[in-house]
């Protein structure tokens, strides 16, 4: 894989209104367990937000069959955020080791910081890692 000049201080943010489609109840069927629970931003789904808030700020600078995947989440989430109400995702990347990059992240929502903490992705060659997901599918013993 080519050397991939990333420098620490790149920072993005990103937007999302809270829906029914992102509250708790609305995660998965298979999790019955949420289905009664309140109508506010799972965590799941700020998790996802962040992931995807970093992946906006890596692609353009990304070359063509390379991505990130995430290896690590440690992030709080410390306030509820009704449907309705609008989420702020600000990312900066704060460390660069080889292909490994951790961010330092901040969510708010229309009132309140809603959670902080460090995500964690890792650069990939996406034609590689495609053939070892297939090798691990066909011979998982």
């Amino acid at each position: 894989m080519t050397e991939i000049a990333l420098t620490p201080g790149l920072r993005h943010s990103a937007r999302l209104t809270v829906d029914e489609s992102l509250t708790v109840p609305a995660v998965n069927p298979s999790f019955t367990g949420f289905a009664d629970m309140p109508r506010v931003l799972a965590t799941a789904f700020l998790v996802a937000f962040v992931e995807s808030t970093c992946v906006e700020a890596l692609s353009p600078l990304l070359p063509s069959g390379t991505q990130t995947v995430g290896t690590l989440v440690n992030i709080s989430h410390t306030a509820a955020t009704p449907v309705g109400l609008t989420v702020t995702a600000t990312v900066e990347l704060i460390e660069v080791d080889k292909r490994r990059l951790r961010f330092a992240v901040e969510c708010r929502d229309d009132r309140d910081v809603i959670g902080k903490g460090h995500h964690e992705r890792f650069i990939i060659d996406r034609r590689a890692f495609d053939a070892s997901a297939e090798a691990k599918r066909a011979n998982p013993s």
